[in-house]
């Protein structure tokens, strides 16, 4: 298709992951024509990408979406990430949501009251448009990588999938949160490993004991997660910068765990001195081997509207009301602590497709009088 012969749909959603194909299941109940658009050559390919030993936090009566709950006899199993790949390519095809895979936009922009979403040379025209992605998209390093000795093996976290990636050596795993430390205790099995970072706290009990089990998945989950800690709650707004600036505490590893597997716990990496990394306590370590789990950014460079203050658009709950018409879904924290997770995005998903809906009534109305 030409630039100058743009497709003309109702509803773009872009990105084709959990929160896309929940928008698309909730659209499709309301009978809202939509395509979802998704840059990858198979739908859960973001799961699968990442490391082999990967599972999730949440147990899986946690992991389903709207209409579809996750497919396993034990409830509280926690799903590897392949399985959760499946598990969202057998969703899409369960309720034949129209994804196109293979499309990255590149960019989104205004045409009179229309949205225009170019992609290639794929061109389509929407009165709405949902961006339906995470804000982990592009992993972030410090501008100091660079100077590190070509002889150092390094690379983001989000390009680590299992420990022959490196070689033989030390390894230095900058950033303790949740991905990081899980990555420590993985290539501590072949490794010696330093993690540095500041430790974010931890949840104070075993995620797949008893307590957890039976009572704390819904209080924690269910409850705090969903139900308190949102942007309609004093306790939710005074959190949400927190939870967004700082990350979430660790979930499944405790101190106790890395200690056990021999992991040193070392302060902030500052710098590069003779090629090598710099701590803030002035040591330089000898290392082989470095992994960045130093965050992301959003990607959303290709969004050619004014809506951000820094790296996060504005909006209410998704609902960007400056521009009637564009939604988000799936972002940290975008109406609650719970919005990120699968048993959270339902909920954000039926409430952005309702504003769809209402806005489609509306513009009917409006080209009828």
């Amino acid at each position: 298709m030409s630039s100058f012969e743009p497709e003309r749909i109702d509803t773009v959603v872009i990105g084709g992951g959990q929160a896309g194909l929940s928008v698309g299941y909730h659209l499709t109940r309301r009978g809202i024509p939509f395509v979802i658009l998704d840059a990858n050559d198979r739908i859960g390919h973001a799961w699968r990408s990442r490391w082999d030993s990967l599972r999730v936090f949440t147990p899986a009566r946690f992991c389903g979406l709207d209409g579809m709950p996750y497919p396993a006899d034990d409830g509280f199993y926690f799903p590897t990430k392949d399985e959760i790949g499946d598990y969202l390519e057998a969703y899409a095809a369960h309720f034949e949501l129209p994804v196109r895979l293979g499309v990255e936009v590149d960019r989104l922009s205004r045409k009179g009251d229309s949205f225009m979403v170019a992609a290639g040379d794929e061109l389509f025209e929407a009165d709405n448009v949902v961006v339906a992605m995470g804000t982990d998209q592009k992993g972030v390093v410090p501008s100091f990588a660079s100077e590190l000795s070509s002889d150092i093996v390094q690379f983001h976290s989000s390009l680590y999938q299992r420990p022959s990636q490196l070689q033989e050596g030390a390894v230095l795993v900058v950033g303790a949160a949740n991905s990081g430390a899980e990555i420590a205790l993985d290539v501590a099995m072949s490794h010696p490993v330093w993690l540095s970072g500041r430790h974010p706290g931890h949840v104070p009990f075993d995620i797949e004991g008893f307590a957890a089990r039976h009572l704390l998945a819904r209080l924690v989950l269910k409850g705090l997660f969903h139900r308190i800690l949102t942007v309609h709650t004093p306790i939710g707004r005074k959190a949400r910068p927190k939870l967004l600036g700082k990350g979430m505490p660790l979930v499944r590893t405790k101190p106790k765990d890395t200690a056990r597997a021999g992991i040193e716990r070392v302060p902030r990496v500052v710098g590069v001195r003779d090629g090598l990394p710099l701590l803030e306590d002035d040591r330089v370590l000898d290392v082989e081997n470095v992994i960045w789990s130093t965050g992301y950014e959003p990607g959303f460079s290709w969004i050619d509207l004014d809506i951000f203050d820094g790296a996060e658009p504005r909006h209410h709950s998704g609902i960007v009301e400056e521009i009637p018409g564009l939604y988000f879904v799936g972002l940290t924290f975008l109406h609650a602590a719970s919005s990120g997770q699968f048993f959270g995005v339902g909920r954000d998903a039926a409430r952005i497709a309702d504003a769809v809906a209402d806005r489609e009534r509306h513009l009917s109305a409006s080209a009828t009088r």
